[in-house]
């Protein structure tokens, strides 16, 4: 079996794992440091830019979930991910780290936020 070669990480950062689009595109996903206080979501998505990074997906969330859920307090997190039905319209996805249900919200709603770099594959 053939091994993928592990990213440097700067001091703080978490590998969380390889994942690949519906294209057979892959990337490695990295946690920053950090957590940022409740806050809207387009105030959040700001935030990760601002930092070098970006929010999570929901499936990259998922994975925190299952495998880093420790770095999380038991709050709900915005994903980079808003809603594409249009009655929903000004809403995005958020993932709970107290059950690890996700749901979506009104983007003003304030939630929690973690980043995360991607580097392709």
């Amino acid at each position: 079996m053939q091994q993928i070669q592990l990213p440097p990480l700067v001091e703080g950062e978490i590998y969380v794992g390889v994942i690949g689009d519906k294209n057979g595109d892959f990337h490695h996903v990295i946690l920053l440091p950090g957590d940022n206080d409740a806050a809207t979501w387009q105030a959040q998505v700001e935030w990760a830019k601002s930092i070098g990074g970006d929010l999570p997906t929901r499936v990259e969330q998922a994975m925190l979930w299952a495998n880093h859920r420790d770095q999380f307090q038991k709050r709900a997190y915005w994903s980079n991910t808003s809603d594409d039905d249009p009655d929903y319209a000004g809403w995005a996805w958020c993932q709970t780290f107290a059950y690890g249900d996700q749901t979506y919200d009104e983007q003003y709603s304030e939630f929690r936020a973690r980043a995360v770099r991607r580097l392709s594959i």
